[in-house]
């Protein structure tokens, strides 16, 4: 809408232009028929002179044929031209196909014509009194070939006088290498070139088949290969590189972006493969290249059936719902039709905010908004007595390792007791099933949320299957979401836009990562597909380098690491580690029936351990003894290891660089 807005505005200064563009398009018809019959016209004249003229003949071929003549040429083509939906085209976007039609229509016309001399020669009288009796089938070669000649040309002039004739955007045009030179490459090109303001100057394509090298597509050449770009932007003076292979791979986009590092270029590219055939884009609506392309994945494809069979004409609770993943879980159950959807969290402003998009998008959809304390035991049993959930999904969490060490009795009354009460509520009205969203930090943890996370997965393993409780509980881990908000991505963004530097707390440290909507399929793949008591893993992919990631966001900017943006080294925090654990392969882990979720073969911890632990927990929730809180989770999770207690922990902390480290350009 901007850019359109941003063209009408430019191509207001042309007034004259504007004027005459404004009145052929409300009386297109009207003009396409005299501007095509004053085609006709010259056309037949231009044959009568090439007959006559040419030759010398003395004849008054003007008036005693020309004239008569004229009227039924005119009317014969006006209709042929008319079924072929000429007369309503527009000129600026003259094409193949027209040209196809012209042909077709002026063959048409000129049988309609030759079979007109054939009766009227039958008729020597009538041939008389038209002055038909010397017709040269020569005229009606040479008329056919003037009309096609000058209404191809007419229109096809248009179209060139609309792309290289036209205004230049007030903020000047962007000079771009297309990466790509296929069918995706040629649509981007028509369409650049039908812009009515000149924003984009394409000065060359890159492919990699060698096939291509030294092509022209729409008067632009193919340069050479992709591993020549940085050298072609140099020659060639690239303010911006277009990729235009939706169809491009993770690895892909990530060599081109590698290959420019060290440029000061804006990367944009096209919607995806999917996008365009669903029709949901178009090969025009080009966008900037972003750090989740770089990470993301393929699609994931769900079993839709499993899914809408646990969810539709159910009551669906989502507790944490304004959250990044309870939010994104909101959008996703909505699509099966659950019988009422329950949104539960406490804070404000963000229920307020996903409650009127779900409104908007969903209007049909019954809804509930409850603010609500997950630690607050009274209030969530009212909840659950009120709303009636059959399934819970259960998102709300502390999930921000640094700020859980300082503030780690916020941690167990959040994580441990306020899935205890959403647990034991769930149990109590008769819920179905219970899935907790966990973390890959619970896995031999090293941080008192990782720590907090795992004894809320002992918990609720430990009600499923008890006589009193029909409710059937699992879980899902999975590592770091991109965009959530407390995800480094944004932080990045934000020390990118306040001109750096960039921290990162270790040159090592790696982290998986995954799409906010991918995880949150997978949540639903894999609730839908278990029978309870299971701890589910999602694959994440490989793991990440974070300098790496990094650097990739700084070169997207257009900025180069080191003489633009500097990375710092700050040092690692509490509670963190090198490397996240995900447990997804080994004798203690097998497959389910899709490919990207895993179930872990985890040995319950016996309830009367629990029940002692979580007794002794209570005492702490507001004890302002850190190590006093550690000793308890240690009892319950002795594979927790705080930086400090653990050689394990300890040797990494060891190996990194001092804080306030800053490195350049990354080394080759």
């Amino acid at each position: 809408m901007a850019q359109a807005r941003q063209e009408t505005e430019e191509l207001a200064s042309n007034g004259t232009g504007m004027l005459l563009a404004r009145i052929f398009t409300r009386y297109r018809l009207l003009a396409n028929l005299l501007l095509y019959n004053l085609l006709f016209t010259l056309s037949l004249l231009l044959a009568y002179v090439l007959i006559f003229e040419v030759r010398g003949s003395q004849s008054n071929w003007f008036y005693s044929r020309f004239i008569y003549e004229l009227p039924g040429f005119l009317l014969v083509k006006s209709v042929v031209f008319g079924y072929f939906k000429l007369f309503r085209g527009q000129w600026q976007y003259s094409g193949i196909r027209d040209v196809v039609n012209i042909l077709v229509a002026t063959l048409i016309s000129l049988v309609i014509f030759y079979m007109a001399v054939l009766v009227l020669h039958k008729v020597p009288q009538l041939l008389q009194r038209q002055r038909l009796w010397n017709y040269s089938n020569g005229l009606l070669i040479l008329d056919f070939l003037s009309t096609v000649f000058l209404t191809c040309t007419a229109r096809l002039s248009v179209r060139l006088y609309y792309e290289e004739l036209r205004p230049v955007s007030a903020s000047g045009f962007r000079r771009v290498l297309v990466v790509g030179a296929g069918n995706a490459a040629e649509t981007l090109l028509r369409e650049i070139n039908r812009m009515r303001v000149e924003r984009y100057r394409v000065v060359g394509l890159v492919d990699d088949d060698p096939n291509k090298q030294g092509l022209l597509m729409h008067g632009v050449q193919v340069l050479g290969t992709s591993q020549d770009i940085k050298s072609i932007c140099e020659e060639e003076k690239v303010d911006e590189i277009l990729i235009s292979v939706p169809s491009a791979t993770q690895k892909e986009l990530r060599r081109i972006i590698d290959a420019c590092q060290g440029t000061k270029l804006h990367f944009q590219t096209l919607p995806s493969m999917d996008a365009l055939i669903e029709g949901r884009a178009t090969v025009s609506q080009i966008r900037k290249v972003e750090i989740n392309d770089l990470l993301g994945r393929e699609a994931v494809q769900l079993d839709t059936q499993a899914v809408a069979g646990f969810i539709r004409d159910r009551r669906v609770m989502i507790t944490g719902a304004g959250g990044s993943i309870g939010s994104e879980m909101c959008r996703q159950v909505a699509h099966f039709r659950p019988a009422r959807l329950i949104l539960l969290e406490q804070a404000e402003n963000s229920l307020f905010n996903i409650a009127n998009e779900l409104r908007h998008n969903f209007p049909e959809l019954p809804l509930s908004t409850v603010i609500c304390d997950i630690y607050d035991r009274a209030r969530v049993l009212a909840v659950f007595a009120a709303e009636g959930p059959e399934v819970v999904i259960h998102a709300a969490a502390h999930k921000h390792v640094p700020l859980m060490e300082l503030n780690s009795c916020e941690a167990i009354k959040n994580n441990i007791f306020g899935t205890r009460n959403i647990a034991d509520a769930s149990c109590l009205n008769g819920v179905a099933e219970f899935v907790m969203i966990s973390t890959d930090k619970a896995v031999n943890p090293s941080s008192i949320m990782g720590a907090t996370k795992r004894v809320a997965e002992l918990y609720t393993q430990s009600l499923n299957g008890q006589a009193d409780c029909r409710t059937q509980f699992k879980a899902v881990r999975f590592g770091n979401v991109l965009g959530s908000s407390g995800s480094v991505v944004p932080i990045f963004e934000e020390q990118i836009r306040r001109g750096g530097p960039v921290t990162v707390t270790h040159p090592e440290m790696k982290r998986y990562f995954m799409t906010i909507p991918e995880a949150s399929q997978l949540v639903l793949q894999a609730a839908a597909t278990g029978q309870g008591g299971q701890i589910f893993l999602l694959d994440m992919g490989e793991p990440v380098k974070i300098v790496d990631l990094a650097r990739d966001m700084i070169t997207l900017s257009g900025l180069r690491v080191g003489d633009d943006i500097d990375i710092q080294f700050t040092g690692m925090r509490p509670g963190e580690k090198l490397f996240e654990e995900l447990r997804t392969v080994g004798e203690d882990v097998e497959p389910t029936v899709h490919p990207k979720v895993k179930i872990w073969k985890h040995r319950p911890t016996p309830w009367p351990v629990i029940r002692d632990a979580l007794a002794e927990m209570e005492s702490l929730v507001n004890c302002p003894d850190r190590q006093r809180i550690i000793e308890a989770l240690r009892r319950l999770v002795p594979e927790y290891a705080p930086p400090g207690q653990s050689d394990q922990t300890a040797a990494p902390a060891r190996q990194q660089p001092a804080a306030g480290t800053k490195i350049g350009a990354p080394e080759n």
